[in-house]
């Protein structure tokens, strides 16, 4: 169950990672973007959740379900508008590469696994940056860039939190994200109509919302079911090397030696954390290790 949870994040990270090529095909600004996208795809998710016989489960633990809404809804606009200010590169490098980081804060889980995987992970994506010629970026795109990665590692935690304690993976994800996508819903409504008059906005649109959003974090909730927190989201840095595979494939875009080498690191981040054999202080071999003593 653990690689096929696995799986599923890494599909998702694939998906997402068409997100920036299929944004750069409109004119549209960076908050219509973000709000329609996610805050379409929260409701579809929320309209397919069946989350009415889970109510009282969702009513136990409000608290969790309002910090991970707030973060969905935050999340697109800061994401999108870092990328927008400081550049897609450094927008990405900044929001991806910052949130396993806070993610492991977050659940205190510290492995010698995890910690292979994600410096070269972030070390990776570092390099894919620069090698696409962006190590700059403005200060407020930086900024924005790390707030992402916050909410993104928090509204992870907070749906994986609702998991634990017994609520079905679409249900979830259809509480937290349908709720930030209602709290999106006034920024939609002032934002919508110039992406719907954009060239291509509508159709921009269209695939953000149901391919990568909902589709997307639909595969991204049944993965994180079964795989830590800090471990699918350090599986999601796959994410800005398809971005930066597509920007050289389908936009043209020149990928330096740098960049190729971080797509190397990525790859190599991705075989340590999916690789079947445990490592010396991992949870699973501490468990495996103690029943043996018990035995």
């Amino acid at each position: 169950m653990v690689v096929r949870g696995m799986l599923a994040v890494l599909l998702t990270a694939v998906l997402w990672g068409t997100t920036g090529t299929a944004a750069a095909q409109t004119t549209a600004g960076p908050l219509a973007i973000g709000a329609v996208a996610m805050g379409v795809g929260g409701l579809l998710q929320a309209a397919v959740s069946g989350w009415w016989p889970h109510r009282a489960g969702l009513r136990a633990r409000p608290g969790v379900v309002a910090v991970g809404a707030v973060s969905v809804a935050v999340y697109p606009l800061a994401f999108y508008s870092s990328m927008h200010l400081a550049g897609v590169a450094v927008g990405t490098v900044v929001s991806i590469g910052s949130a396993p980081l806070i993610a492991a804060v977050l659940e205190r889980r510290f492995t010698v696994r995890w910690g292979i995987g994600a410096t070269l992970g972030v070390l990776g994506v570092a390099l894919l940056s620069a090698g696409h010629g962006a190590v700059g970026g403005s200060v407020p795109g930086i900024l924005l860039g790390l707030l992402a990665g916050l909410t993104y590692a928090v509204y992870s935690w907070a749906a994986a939190t609702l998991m634990s304690g017994g609520i079905p993976s679409r249900v979830a994800m259809g509480a937290v994200f349908g709720l930030g996508g209602v709290l999106l819903v006034p920024v939609m409504v002032v934002t919508a109509p110039a992406l719907l008059a954009a060239p291509r906005g509508p159709a921009v649109a269209a695939y953000l919302a149901l391919v990568p959003m909902f589709g997307g974090y639909l595969l991204f909730g049944w993965g994180l079911a079964r795989v830590p927190v800090s471990t699918a989201i350090t599986l999601t840095l796959l994410e800005p090397a398809v971005a930066a595979l597509l920007a050289v494939l389908v936009v043209g875009e020149h990928l330096g030696a740098l960049g190729w080498v971080g797509v190397g690191l990525v790859g190599g981040c991705l075989v340590v954390l999916t690789a079947p054999v445990p490592w010396r202080g991992d949870p699973v071999r501490r468990r495996l290790a103690a029943a043996r003593r018990r035995a």
